[in-house]
């Protein structure tokens, strides 16, 4: 069985961070592993706490993964300080990671930020170009490129810019101002767009971390990075459709339970 491994933040509410990437990697069909970067007191609608692992206890989580059962591909999310970032940049580049996708993660849906502003030039610095790729929405591409992004014209701007200041593949995540679902893919000087339905669900706590998470499974499994993000997209936008209801309306959208409509009986058939 492929391997994957996930290195970020803990979500308490389960909707995003290392609970949706450890349910989408295992639905993906991938043995999911993990290394928390951070302990977060959250749910869909803010952020409470942030609890730091130190740079040490994070490295030898990296290792014990590494040392034994070494992962296929790595999925990075929330890593909110510099020296989280040093620590994890060190130890992929000792272990030659390869499929390293990179979510930027700096804001939460909620609107919480959750990395340091210094920390943000050292993810530039050290992470980012050990990346296959890196996944921003528009806000933190336009972080990224440094460029306001306003229509698909500025994505696909953007993703240029972003992949040839740090040489690698970038998915530039629509929504937030760019009204459709559609995501744009740069990869070798290429651009490919992937049309998406908009789906009016309320609960999308987390489909950064679930869509990053996807990709890296496929990616562990052998695919194409352009059939990986393809799967990907699949998956989250049967998730989204499933329109799983928690809490009353405001809850975390779950996206693996939401799986167990039409979507997972097609990976089912797949698997079998």
């Amino acid at each position: 069985m492929r391997t994957a491994l996930s290195i970020a933040g803990s979500d308490s509410s389960g909707g995003a961070g290392i609970q949706a990437d450890l349910k989408t990697m295992t639905m993906n069909g991938v043995f999911a592993m993990s290394a928390v970067t951070a302990l977060t007191a959250q749910n869909t609608t803010g952020v409470a706490g942030i609890f730091e692992v130190t740079p040490e206890f994070l490295g030898q989580q990296i290792d014990a993964v590494f040392t034994d059962i070494r992962p296929d591909a790595v999925k990075i999310g929330m890593v909110s300080s510099s020296l989280l970032i040093e620590k994890i940049a060190e130890r992929l580049k000792f272990y030659q990671a390869e499929h390293v996708v990179l979510d930027p993660v700096m804001v939460a849906t909620s609107g919480s930020r959750l990395i340091a502003e210094e920390a943000v030039e050292t993810l530039k610095r050290e992470l980012i170009p050990l990346a296959s790729l890196v996944t921003p929405n528009i806000p933190e591409a336009e972080i990224l490129a440094e460029m306001k992004i306003t229509g698909k014209a500025d994505m696909e701007a953007a993703a240029r810019k972003i992949g040839a200041a740090y040489h690698c593949a970038v998915l530039v995540k629509g929504g937030h101002d760019i009204q459709d679902a559609d995501d744009l893919l740069y990869q070798d000087g290429r651009m490919r767009w992937f049309h998406g339905r908009r789906i009016a669900n309320p609960n999308t706590h987390g489909t950064g971390c679930t869509l990053s998470s996807a990709i890296a499974a496929n990616l562990a499994k052998g695919f194409s990075m352009e059939e990986s993000v393809e799967r990907a997209k699949a998956y989250i936008s049967g998730a989204l459709s499933a329109m799983l209801d928690l809490g009353k309306g405001r809850g975390p959208m779950n996206h693996a339970f939401d799986l167990r409509g039409e979507y997972a009986k097609e990976a089912g058939k797949e698997r079998a």
